[in-house]
């Protein structure tokens, strides 16, 4: 909900396809907002098979010392993209275990671009962007959003709810981003839909 208040919506049928949506990737990712809000644990859950490792994009290393992540980084790898690069945040979370990478601001969030090639040099080839609305955003306004796993459940929450993707800077419907549904499938009351990126004829 807008004012905090979170627990499922989803099923379980769709919470254990979501953990093997983690399972099939190198890495997932979260904003602050989520880290902070949430305090996930962002691993499988699923006996054989091996976390991915976890991302947080926090310019300003909210990340708590306590948190779920912070306190198992040396467990399952916990990497920061960060535009800070010193002070006791940085240094306790450090002491932790947590890898913490240094990246520049551009256009007032962290450089997208450069974490994903910072990412392609350590060999992660496939990242599950999590959550939440924010980065999701980010993430569709920079073109880097090749595949929608879209989880929806028979529930309404309108405008009391937060978005699951914020603000895209759309100054026209033509600017909007498609994608082309491949997959349905019903996980109990809820519905998995799969869509691809739909590439303009400019698009490599």
């Amino acid at each position: 909900m807008a004012n905090g208040e979170s627990e499922w919506i989803t099923g379980e049928k769709s919470r254990a396809a979501g953990r093997q949506l983690r399972a099939a990737h190198d890495a997932i990712a979260v904003g602050a907002n989520t880290a902070c809000l949430d305090n996930p644990q962002l691993t499988t859950r699923i006996t054989g098979e091996a976390d991915p490792i976890r991302i947080v994009f926090d310019s300003g290393l909210r990340l708590s010392l306590s948190s779920n992540l912070a306190l198992t980084a040396r467990e399952t790898p916990v990497w920061i993209f960060t535009s800070a690069s010193s002070g006791p945040a940085y240094e306790g979370l450090k002491a932790l275990g947590v890898r913490l990478i240094t990246i520049g601001n551009l256009a007032g969030g962290l450089d997208l671009s450069g974490a994903l090639q910072i990412l392609a040099d350590n060999q992660v080839q496939t990242l599950l962007v999590e959550g939440g609305g924010t980065l999701a955003a980010s993430f569709l306004r920079l073109g880097a959003v090749d595949v929608i796993e879209w989880f929806r459940a028979p529930i309404i929450l309108g405008g009391d709810g937060r978005s699951g993707v914020g603000d895209l800077g759309l100054g026209s419907l033509d600017f909007a981003h498609s994608f082309r549904r491949i997959e349905t499938a019903e996980l109990g009351d809820d519905l998995h839909e799969r869509y691809e990126q739909i590439h303009g004829a400019g698009d490599s």
